[in-house]
């Protein structure tokens, strides 16, 4: 991923943090040269030193049989983005597009068995325990969640790069800087005000 200097993230703990924020990537891998690319919700963890990034996906999705052929795969976290309209610079220039996004490179494996069930434990933890009436692993029938299993497959990826890459408007002045947080905040659609909180936090 190209990144300008200006927009570069190297503090790990809030690449972490924002990876955990937005779990929902996108995970690319190429079968005969050809990149294809499933959606899924997915999660960052720590064994040993090594970085790890888990999730599982439909069976009949083709893209995990292309992991052992393939010596990298790239996953794609977004956060909020949003359009920058020049007007609102003190000195004529072009618009542009604030976002953060991070890339994460490593080797995928498959799942085993133990392992997919493990993974599928903490993710409905994290999604469900703060429900009032939560769906959990030990709540859900066996026979549901035997049948249910056979129709996934789950994988892990060893992470051997991350690149993130913020740009939030950090190589303009202090004037045109809270303008473009005051004017996001005033478009009126989630991404711009998402955008505009990031940037606040930024000052």
């Amino acid at each position: 991923m190209y990144i300008p200097k200006h927009f570069k993230v190297t503090d790990f703990s809030e690449i972490e943090a924002f990876i955990e924020e937005h779990s929902f990537g996108t995970l690319i891998s190429t079968k005969k040269g050809k990149p294809i690319a499933t959606h899924l919700p997915m999660q960052l963890y720590k064994k040993e030193d090594i970085y790890y990034i888990t999730g599982h996906m439909a069976y009949g999705n083709p893209q995990w049989k292309t992991f052992k052929a393939c010596e990298d795969v790239l996953i794609t976290f977004q956060g909020p983005h949003a359009y920058i309209s020049s007007s609102w610079y003190e000195k004529e220039n072009v618009p542009t597009w604030n976002y953060q996004s991070v890339h994460v490179y490593g080797k995928a494996y498959l799942l085993e068995e133990k392992e997919l069930r493990d993974d599928l434990t903490y993710l409905l933890q994290k999604y469900e325990k703060h429900r009032p009436d939560p769906v959990l692993w030990e709540t859900l029938s066996p026979f549901l969640l035997e049948k249910e299993l056979k129709g996934i497959v789950g994988f892990k990826v060893q992470v051997n790069g991350i690149q993130a890459a913020y740009k939030m408007s950090q190589n303009r002045n202090k004037d045109d800087y809270e303008n473009i947080i005051k004017q996001l905040q005033n478009e009126g659609n989630p991404e711009s005000s998402g955008l505009a909180e990031r940037m606040k936090n930024k000052i």
